[in-house]
């Protein structure tokens, strides 16, 4: 009998195993941004290979259900752009398929991809209003990347190979662009020693920011949007609660041009329709939105940024109109005016981070208190430190709202609120630690802010809970000299008052005398042990 042979088990690799497979092909053959740009472009095209398939194989079991027989109709569905953008998904053409790009010979790939991303850029998914035809893809891509990195046929070859691993049925979820960038700013340090700590803003951020403003329909807006999270973590929720994704309108602008790029590869793989302006550019000396109003306002720009604009530069910009123009050595105070200023007068609310020297910083004091005068602020909320990889300090969330005179929203009847401010204070919710160092946000805690907030939103009379909130009234503020530090209004509790000194006092003595008594007895032992040495222990 012939013996057995035993299969070895092939062990399964992960994606983030995929994604080290891919660097150490890479090592020593190109630059850290180049390897980051072409290894999250090679996944995109990827992506929507796979997308485009599922759909295809979609419309097929569809058109099969409907009985349908007439193989030139089934080819006009099949081969009909309209039938893929319907459902969020880029029709493309054989020379984007990254089924038919790997089996090219290796020599030819480098070339082909960059042709791919050319074609790329030239889908129109319809036309705007002016009747001009909308390519999301424009500029969402590095040009020339393959070509440019000029790597051996065999190592592209072989990345190809490591990538194609990333199978859609295994590797389903819809933040995997988001996934891979993620693990390739960690292991290539990009921009971790920048001021912008909120470059990558983590996702317990992002969802508190979203459970409170509740972006159900309308316009969703992020002058310095990164990568899309606060974009995409808006459609989840919407999702989640049985919403209609199509009802939102998704504004932004990046600066940064790779960042920019990495946005628009975010958004297009989910099938989020987006504008984020014709080009990367600052949203204070070149808005790309102007005079657009929005409904809800998301952002967490560069901390504490500055010299943002120059000493005589926009000093009669109307963003400021009303107000002092914010001073060169710190942008904060124009990210406020901006998002202010691109506020739906009606009803638009804005949540967005600061850090929390913006709180009572004594140069923009002015600014600040006609903020409370306009009754502009609806909430404060200091969260926990460590919650950014790339900076340890304590940052704020701030809630703008146009309309805190109460009304329905959201099924639920908001009270009057004008003249009033939610501080909450989360300083201390510092437990739910990653990585050994870092704080996140439970789902639990999250749900708990929102709670309070929504219910001081619903609630009348006084609203206070000792070293948690408190809602202060204008008056106030205005005796606080305009400061917005939580710790000024919300009550800590003094421990030492509820201590009982007499007894404490009697239990210290106590201690004292068996420590006292404990020394005399290892000093007699001492002095005993030095006598039996021949030493005069005295």
């Amino acid at each position: 009998m012939a013996k057995k042979v035993a299969t070895k088990k092939v062990k399964e690799e992960t994606l983030e195993t995929i994604l080290f497979n891919c660097r150490n092909h890479l090592r020593g053959r190109a630059q850290m941004t180049d390897k980051r740009d072409l290894l999250l472009t090679l996944v995109f095209i990827k992506f929507l290979g796979d997308r485009f398939n599922q759909q295809r194989e979609s419309l097929k079991a569809d058109i099969a259900n409907q009985g349908i027989k007439d193989e030139s109709f089934i080819q006009m569905q099949l081969n009909s752009p309209s039938s893929y953008q319907k459902d969020g998904v880029f029709f493309l053409t054989k020379d984007c398929l990254w089924d038919e790009l790997i089996e090219l010979n290796s020599t030819k790939l480098a070339l082909a991809f960059d042709n791919c991303i050319k074609q790329l850029e030239t889908i129109e998914v319809g036309k705007d209003i002016n009747n001009v035809p909308v390519r999301p893809l424009k500029n969402a891509l590095p040009q020339q990347i393959f070509t440019k990195t000029a790597l051996e046929p065999s190592v592209l070859k072989e990345v190809c190979d490591e990538i194609n691993k990333i199978d859609p049925k295994k590797f389903t979820e819809h933040d995997l662009i988001g996934r891979v960038y993620e693990y390739f700013l960690q292991a290539f340090s990009i921009n971790a020693d920048k001021e912008e700590g909120e470059f990558y803003t983590p996702h317990s951020i992002v969802e508190l920011i979203a459970s409170i403003l509740e972006p159900y329909d309308g316009t969703i807006y992020d002058p310095a949007c990164g990568s899309g999270g606060m974009f995409v973590q808006s459609m989840k929720m919407i999702e989640a609660h049985g919403g209609n994704t199509k009802a939102v309108s998704v504004y932004g602008q990046e600066s940064e041009p790779a960042t920019y790029r990495l946005c628009k590869m975010n958004l297009a793989v989910r099938g989020i329709s987006y504008n984020l302006g014709e080009h990367a550019a600052s949203s204070f000396t070149n808005d790309q939105h102007k005079g657009r109003k929005m409904d809800y306002i998301m952002a967490n720009p560069p901390f504490n940024k500055k010299s943002w604009r120059g000493e005589k530069e926009l000093l009669d910009d109307p963003r400021w109109s009303g107000y002092d123009v914010p001073p060169v050595s710190n942008a904060n105070y124009g990210w406020i005016l901006h998002i202010l200023s691109k506020l739906n007068v009606r009803k638009g609310i804005a949540g967005f981070l600061l850090a929390n020297g913006a709180l009572d910083d004594s140069d923009t004091k002015n600014i600040r208190q006609k903020l409370i005068e306009n009754d502009k602020v609806e909430a404060i909320i200091v969260l926990p430190r460590n919650m950014f990889y790339s900076t340890d300090i304590s940052v704020t969330l701030w809630v703008l709202n146009n309309n805190k005179k109460g009304g329905p929203r959201n099924g639920r009847m908001l009270r009057n609120r004008q003249g009033e401010v939610l501080f909450i204070d989360l300083r201390t919710w510092s437990q739910n630690i990653y990585e050994k160092k870092y704080v996140k946000l439970t789902e639990e805690q999250i749900q708990k802010v929102c709670d309070i907030y929504h219910t001081w939103q619903t609630t009348e009379g006084k609203f206070a809970k000792p070293e948690l909130y408190y809602a202060a009234t204008e008056k106030e503020i205005a005796e606080k000299d305009f400061s917005l530090v939580p710790s000024r209004y919300i009550e800590f509790i003094d421990r030492d008052t509820e201590m009982d000194y007499q007894s404490a006092l009697q239990n210290m003595s106590k201690e004292f005398k068996a420590l006292n008594a404990r020394w005399e007895k290892n000093k007699t032992t001492l002095v005993e042990a030095f006598k039996v040495l021949g030493y005069d222990g005295e």
